[in-house]
């Protein structure tokens, strides 16, 4: 729960204070505190399978799947936690996919969800030589 706060938290485009201000209380109190306080509310919505998130995910990208066919391969990254979307993107690329769509699955454009996962994308691109092709 600290890891992903602490993600979630540093992002710019989520805490747009400035980070001078804003590190040293996330270090000082947020994260000594919050990360228990959330974990006792995520235990109450956790299923068998893991968080609601992931499981809802990881099942729409695998209907997806099966309606697009064997010739179109999908899957799922998550903007904090795992599969991230720098692993993902850099296993899709070692495995031969020459093209890749990326498709923000959040139901509103906002910097803190839609941009900062491009966002993301955007950092491994930078990063990265003989990129595929992506949209």
């Amino acid at each position: 729960m600290r890891r992903y706060l602490r993600q979630f938290l540093s992002d710019p485009r989520v805490i747009e204070i400035p980070r001078a201000l804003w590190l040293p209380i996330l270090h000082a109190f947020v994260l000594t505190t919050r990360p228990r306080q959330s974990a006792r509310k995520y235990a109450s919505i956790w299923s068998p399978g893991g968080s609601p998130l992931r499981v809802h995910t990881q099942t729409q990208a695998q209907l997806l799947g099966e309606r697009l066919g064997p010739r179109v391969r999908v899957e799922f990254a998550m903007r904090y936690g795992s599969p991230s979307i720098p692993d993902t993107l850099a296993r899709l690329k070692s495995e031969g996919c020459e093209r890749v769509l990326v498709f923000p699955l959040y139901p509103q454009y906002a910097a803190s969800t839609t941009a900062t996962a491009l966002d993301q994308v955007a950092e491994f691109l930078q990063r990265t030589r003989n990129i595929p092709e992506l949209r």
